[in-house]
């Protein structure tokens, strides 16, 4: 073949790739841009979900039969562990240990935030970070998880998968490029996937993902969250069956009086779902003050301490839904069933404290189902004849103990008529829910979801540019002073200045050139008023305004503007001397707006 020819062949192989690439990004093109390829994409994000999820509960299974020797150890009691049957019960001692020697350094070396239980590094994802979330989480995320629940540790599934599907509807959206309204949109669809396979409840799937992740309810959203809902919960139920992941007792209500009892409830669970959320935290940060060591075997050591719980306690091990369902249908004592409640809040939280990997969903769902269940006996004690059957008062305290800690009433509700498929629970559990939320609220500013999130300065219902502000020093929004007056001049000078003033107040200074205080319209007002001329000077009128330094945070002057009644002078901390105005309407231009932006109404 001569040069001519190969160089003739070149070209016509370049002629025929041209096309392709042209197609090729052409296809790219429309996936990015149009509603069909956004619907295609979640369609594959629900597909991918399904299979995670099956793949997760495989790996949860597996680990579970491994490091216990059953298939799930939480409902036999103190039995030994096949495997080493010379151990006997204190196997329980090491299972833990040696899950946390294998997922400890997993977490650290390559995705610390797989660390935890999940859905706030998701919310915090789509919040700040345009949803984007690192490939490597959805499979680290998957492999922690399922170690620490087959190792023992008292925590769900449902923050992992929620974390594994958002990771996949991230990097998908990466790959093809989508614009980040987009891309939030399809790590909804990726964590409303997992909710879905794994529960086999389509309809809580598409809530959470709405109302925790997305918080908010746009059409468009809805409909391509509640496609890879369904497509994800078709693959799961295919491979994974079409019963539901609890088999709980039918539901009736046979008084109307039985409504007040479930109210009370309500509030009850409100409160206990708070209390859930500070012992959580707390008991991270006793963790946090007495580990020294290297993070990454924080986990093998503090799970010596996880295993004693479980030698006192082993119906904490795992997830523990056969505890779960032995406590609703009636089958413990009411004393064991508040043991089993303060057990599960200590064994969760000891979980998450030592670096464990997990979810609060699951835990929030037992501890209301035994406090439920306890409170339910409780009545039949005292009024047998009105209470009505203890599994009602399970039900519903799972549902209202749930929306106490994450303030998501809408899907509790949802959630909880999926797992029963009862339309008579609807009524009592929205009383209970509402009342728990509203409780909730009051006892606290925060759910279990953005605590944590709270705790490390970030603060989702502001603004982004808002909380970036936050932490800036007040120089950067305060406003030059315009004029200041002395204090030995006439009320009459301080007339002519303050006409002129911005803020209808001006700094008073000494001889020397410091700062005493505020003279305002107001004062000088009411002082020429009273006709007295004995004391027209400055000096006799200072008002002893608060000020703030230049080099103080804006946070941390937040109180002192609220309590003022006009802006705050700024002094240089060095110097002594004013230099600029805080004002109420500087700091909301500022903070609020971000830069280069207008005002409402310009």
């Amino acid at each position: 073949m001569t040069d001519n020819s190969r160089a003739s062949g070149r070209g016509a192989g370049g002629a025929r790739t041209l096309p392709l690439l042209s197609g090729t990004r052409k296809g790219l093109a429309l996936l990015r841009t149009s509603d069909t390829g956004l619907l295609l994409l979640a369609l594959i994000i629900g597909a991918g979900a399904g299979l995670g999820a099956i793949a997760f509960r495989w790996l949860i299974q597996t680990f579970t039969l491994i490091l216990s020797g059953h298939d799930d150890y939480s409902g036999l009691g103190n039995v030994a562990n096949p495997h080493v049957p010379w151990l006997g019960k204190w196997f329980v001692l090491l299972a833990p240990v040696v899950a946390g020697l294998l997922y400890g350094p997993l977490v650290y070396f390559f995705a610390r935030e797989a660390r935890g239980h999940g859905v706030p590094e998701v919310m915090y994802a789509v919040a700040r970070k345009g949803g984007r979330i690192a490939p490597q989480v959805a499979a680290v995320k998957a492999l922690a998880s399922a170690l620490c629940i087959g190792g023992g540790g008292s925590v769900g599934r449902e923050g992992p998968i929620v974390q594994i599907g958002s990771a996949l509807g991230s990097t998908l959206g990466r790959v093809v490029k989508v614009t980040e309204p987009r891309m939030k949109v399809l790590v909804a669809c990726g964590a409303a996937g997992g909710i879905a396979a794994t529960f086999n409840a389509p309809l809580a799937g598409v809530f959470f993902a709405m109302e925790l992740i997305l918080a908010n309810f746009a059409a468009q959203s809805f409909g391509m969250v509640v496609l890879s809902s369904v497509t994800a919960s078709v693959i799961g139920r295919a491979a994974l069956g079409n019963e539901p992941f609890l088999i709980l007792p039918e539901f009736t209500v046979d008084h109307l009086s039985q409504y007040l009892f479930f109210a009370l409830l309500g509030v009850l669970a409100g409160g206990v779902g708070v209390v859930f959320t500070k012992v959580l935290y707390w008991i991270e940060d006793a963790c946090d003050w007495a580990w020294r060591g290297p993070e990454w075997l924080r986990p093998a050591v503090g799970g010596l301490l996880l295993g004693v719980v479980l030698l006192l306690l082993p119906q904490m091990y795992g997830v523990g839904y056969p505890v779960l369902g032995n406590g609703i249908a009636g089958n413990y004592a009411t004393g064991f069933l508040i043991v089993l409640l303060i057990g599960k809040v200590v064994a969760t939280s000891l979980t998450i404290g030592i670096g464990g990997s997990g979810g609060v969903f699951a835990p929030s769902l037992f501890i209301g189902a035994v406090l439920g269940a306890a409170y339910g006996q409780g009545l039949n004690d005292v009024v047998p004849g009105l209470a009505g059957s203890v599994g009602a008062y399970g039900l519903i305290g799972m549902g209202a103990v749930f929306a106490g800690a994450s303030r998501a009433p809408i899907t509790a509700v949802v959630i909880m008529f999926e797992l029963t498929g009862e339309y008579s629970i609807i009524l009592p559990l929205m009383v209970a829910i509402v009342l728990a939320t509203g409780v909730s609220h009051i006892m606290s500013g925060d759910t279990i979801y953005t605590l944590k999130l709270r705790r490390r300065g970030v603060d989702l219902s502001a603004p982004p540019h808002a909380e970036a502000m936050m932490g800036a020093p007040v120089s950067q929004i305060m406003e030059p002073t315009d004029a200041t007056i002395g204090e030995h001049e006439t009320l009459a000078s301080a007339v002519a200045a303050l006409s002129v003033s911005r803020h209808g107040q001006l700094p008073v200074l000494n001889d020397d050139g410091f700062y005493l205080g505020v003279i305002t319209t107001r004062t000088v007002t009411e002082a020429l008023a009273s006709g007295d001329r004995d004391d027209d000077r400055v000096e006799n009128w200072i008002d002893n305004t608060a000020s703030v330094n230049a080099d103080e945070t804006i946070e941390s002057v937040l109180v002192r503007l609220e309590d003022a009644q006009g802006p705050l002078p700024v002094m240089d901390p060095g110097l002594g001397v004013v230099v600029g105005w805080l004002s109420h309407q500087q700091l909301l231009t500022s903070v609020y707006l971000p830069r280069g932006s207008n005002p409402p109404g310009e």
